[in-house]
């Protein structure tokens, strides 16, 4: 029974859509009918297409105009596959077309996905907005449709609503006709061939911005009149319209639809999406005011819009085949983040710098359990497509798509992307089609390396190595590389049965340094394949090693003993021989190695004595980012001040150093020095987290600045961490102030900032009163209230009431986020991550007795992680301990 297989059988292929809707905002429904050309390709009886939610009315069949009606003798939906079923009396011929005519009503949903509603606030009356999400496979939630990405049709979609409303889809409109009854049709051009998962529309009251491109392409930007008014939306215009420009330069190939829209809404599963001509993004990541926002927040701002107009190309003209490799579109839109901001803004040093940190850093943490998975991951069922759209997905397919680009060398990496982008233009492509086009563009260039070869090793498994680099004492100059697979929980492995058997091996460029003092050599490249390699290199007696510059490789690397320390040493006399990335390298490697037992637990600890000398953001922000997990690890734990002493000894005399910021009101945000305020940002942050005296006196003053005189004078780019810490130092009445002008303010930035500083409060009522607050959506948006409960669980007054209210409130949270699945998976890791007791651990694996969904994997790796905490607090806690100790007596 073809209505009972996981993918449709591929016997019809559509070839055109005419979707016409009504749209009735007042009581949330709509009327459809859609008309689809298809082709038959095998002869058979059954029409069989994706439909979810709806409700058919009437189905007919017909050959072309002149040939009459193929009789339909029934037609079921069937919910298991999400499919309607259409019967036919007789058998539909091979290389024919047919006409597919079908009368249809749903809802304009309540939640988050297919065509839903969402509303806002406007001179104290609620407006309400129709806006539609159909990636991955939520197309069919809003009409029948062939809603797989390998369908590729035409579209030509008509919306009537009433005319105090206006109406948005992918192209412009062609014309409008105005009815009698205070009705309009908007009747949209035919769009390009496309994939149903990025079709969308919205029916809204909202005004507009508008630009044009060098090449004439009409850029506007949507949002609610009072956001627009205020300007919020210029500055993502006007990013917009220069990224485009600066991705046709890229790619070399024309932006290829008349306009593109971006449209801001207040509720959305995700930060964005990148329908193809109408983008939306969630209000928070697309409007800024100037005049209340932090670097860091332009920051996010920036790269969510950079990120959705590389999908314009990759992803929307070249689509992948199938969900398998999302990451074809995923990992080139994360790389690009970087890429097209360098282009913004060209001292920042995204993509040599902070990709480490954002990218590199975070997902390696990920990517280093035994419950991991690969890049591309079989997938069979719809429920299994939401599970690919994971951080192993965007981030680990950037990294490799960046070590790639590293390897090629970019400028043959671009004419290589130039080349697949050309070829594959309105149409699907899969791995191998890129992998072929690279290995040409490398061809073309004299190299000969087989891409593909070396990629599925990266791509087709999970996980990533561990190079140990070992100096060979017996023979002079020989060096002794090995390649294993790296877990932080080395029992967890012995558990993964299928793990135990994989002898795992990847094909690595290990670039290479040798250095002392004064000097460091050029950079060397070995390609490392084996699990044990011998090697030939010239070492001095007071020469170390670095493996993996600037980090550019998707692996850690680890050295004998000696090698460690001379690199400390290195880093304590001149750490500028090293470069910045190599330094935040070294740092989250040797945090990483000591956390899975591969490295003495001091030795990280001791790399960062060398911290007081350091004037770069990035090596802060790898620490930083490093200590945050460790801290969590011991902060209920009673020696836990020694740990805190010494990171606060290591912070002092950088805080002394760089001062607070003065408050810079002229909009000048993006001009000071981005490097040198991120690095204050960060000191202050590791100062008021660890309960630096003058740091948390310096905060305390600012808000009672602020609650004294009702002028908010405290910095921008340090607001967040003020008013964090002013919550937990100060008493109730502060909380008060904070949740009342969490009430009162317009501006996107300073509301989410203002939410999540009443989640540092020490006060166990006021964290539970916040936790039940967050479930109601008048007051807290659906997709806010999961960063509230995970904020309360990061703060160790709260992390049991978290998890407790986690657990009684699971049936409601999994409702409400369980298909948007990327939000649920973000809940349970965020709720879990940092349990690291026996007792907690019991909880959780009692908890999961009784539960089988969709989120299985998400839980299955929340356990995995808790475990580790749990054997790593056995096996190092009493060692870290003992060391801190003698070091702090020193």
């Amino acid at each position: 029974q073809p209505w009972t297989q996981l993918r449709l059988s591929g016997h019809l292929k559509p070839l055109h859509y005419n979707l016409m809707l009504t749209a009735f905002m007042e009581n949330f429904t709509f009327s459809g009918e859609v008309n689809v050309e298809i082709a038959c390709r095998n002869a058979t009886r059954y029409v069989v297409l994706h439909a979810s939610r709806v409700a058919v009315e009437k189905v007919q069949v017909a050959e072309d105009r002149v040939a009459g009606a193929v009789p339909v003798v029934g037609f079921f939906l069937y919910p298991q596959t999400q499919v309607l079923v259409v019967v036919l009396n007789r058998t539909l011929d091979a290389q024919r077309n047919y006409n597919l005519k079908i009368i249809y009503n749903a809802l304009i949903e309540n939640e988050l996905l297919g065509f839903f509603r969402s509303s806002y606030v406007l001179h104290g009356e609620r407006r309400f907005l129709g806006v539609t999400q159909f990636s991955p496979t939520h197309a069919r939630k809003a009409f029948p449709c062939f809603d797989e990405p390998i369908y590729k049709a035409t579209f030509k979609i008509s919306i009537k609503h009433q005319a105090t409303y206006l109406s948005l889809s992918n192209m412009p409109v062609e014309t409008s006709v105005f009815e009698e009854d205070g009705w309009v049709t908007d009747h949209f051009s035919q769009t390009p061939l496309m994939s149903t998962y990025y079709l969308a529309w919205a029916i809204c009251n909202f005004t507009y911005r508008e630009t044009t491109t060098k090449s004439g392409v009409a850029v506007r930007l949507y949002a609610r009149p009072d956001a627009i008014r205020r300007g919020s939306g210029d500055y993502a215009l006007h990013i917009t319209k220069r990224l485009i420009e600066f991705y046709e330069d890229y790619f070399k190939v024309p932006y290829s639809l008349p306009k593109l829209d971006l449209l801001a809404v207040p509720k959305h599963p995700y930060a964005a999406m990148e329908n193809w001509g109408l983008s939306i993004f969630v209000e928070q990541r697309i409007l800024l005011d100037p005049s209340v926002s932090s670097i860091s927040y332009l920051l996010d701002v920036t790269m969510v819009i950079v990120h959705e107009i590389c999908h314009q190309w990759f992803g929307d003209l070249v689509t992948p085949v199938w969900w398998e490799d999302v990451w074809l579109k995923e990992g080139f839109a994360h790389y690009f983040e970087f890429v097209g901001t360098d282009y913004l803004y060209p001292g920042w040093n995204m993509e040599k710098q902070r990709f480490l940190t954002d990218v590199l850093h975070e997902v390696m943490l990920l990517d280093g359990l035994a419950s991991s998975h690969p890049v591309s991951q079989e997938v069979l069922r719809a429920t299994d497509i939401d599970r690919v759209f994971d951080w192993i997905a965007y981030k680990k397919g950037a990294a490799l798509i960046r070590m790639l680009a590293n390897f090629m060398g970019h400028s043959v990496f671009q004419r290589g992307l130039q080349d697949y982008l050309t070829i594959h233009k309105y149409g699907n492509a899969a791995r191998n089609d890129l992998w072929n086009t690279l290995s040409e563009a490398l061809k073309r260039n004299g190299k000969f390396v087989n891409i593909q070869e070396v990629m599925d090793q990266w791509t087709l498994q999970m996980g990533y190595p561990v190079i140990t680099i070992l100096g060979n004492s017996t023979a002079e100059n020989r060096i002794i590389i090995t390649q294993q697979h790296f877990i932080y929980d080395i029992s967890a492995k012995t558990k993964a049965l299928e793990l135990q058997n994989n002898s795992y091996l990847w094909q690595i460029p290990l670039t290479i340094v040798v250095g002392n003092r004064s000097h460091v050599s050029s950079e060397a490249i070995i390609w490392v394949s084996n699990k044990s390699e011998h090697h030939r290199i010239t070492l001095d007696k007071g020469s170390w090693l670095l493996g993996n510059i600037n980090q550019t490789g998707y692996f850690r690397v680890n050295y004998d003993l000696r090698n460690w320390r001379l690199l400390i040493d290195q880093l304590i006399r001149n750490h500028e021989v090293l470069s910045v990335s190599n330094r935040a390298g070294l740092i989250d490697d040797a945090f990483s190695l000591a956390r899975a037992g591969y490295l003495p637990q001091h030795i990280p600890l001791e790399i960062i004595r060398y911290l007081s000398e350091e004037k770069d953001f990035l090596p802060w922000h790898a620490a930083s980012r490093a200590l945050y997990p460790l801290d969590k690890l011991l902060d209920r734990m009673e020696k836990y001040n020694v740990f805190n002493e010494y990171i606060l000894k290591q912070v002092a005399t950088t805080y002394i150093k760089l001062g607070w910021p003065k408050n810079n009101f002229n909009g000048s945000l993006v001009q000071a020095s981005y490097q040198h305020e991120e690095l204050r940002r960060e000191v202050i942050m590791l100062a008021c987290s660890f309960g630096n005296k003058h740091c948390h006196q310096q905060a305390s003053t600012l808000i009672s600045d602020w609650i004294s005189s009702n002028r908010n004078r405290i910095p921008l780019n340090v607001r967040d961490i003020v008013y964090c810490t002013g919550v937990s130092l100060l008493d109730e009445d502060v909380w008060e102030f904070i949740w009342m002008k969490f009430h009162s303010t317009t501006a996107v930035s300073e509301k989410k900032i203002l939410l999540e500083a009443l989640t540092c409060s020490d006060d166990r009522n006021l964290l539970n009163r916040l936790l039940n607050l967050s479930l109601n959506s008048e007051v807290v948006l659906d997709q806010d209230a999961i960063d509230v409960i995970i904020h309360v669980a990061r703060n160790p007054h709260g992390r049991d009431l978290a998890w407790k209210f986690f657990r009684d409130k699971w049936k409601i949270l999994n409702t409400r986020y369980g298909e948007a699945l990327f939000m649920n998976s973000k809940l349970i890791s965020g709720v879990t991550e940092f349990l690291n007791t026996e007792g907690e651990l019991k909880e959780l694996k009692n908890f999961m007795k009784n539960y089988d969904g969709v989120a299985a994997a998400s839980f299955l790796r929340a356990v995995e992680t808790v475990e580790a905490n749990v054997r790593w607090k056995m096996l190092y806690q009493d060692e870290l301990f003992q060391w801190l100790g003698k070091a702090l007596r020193h």
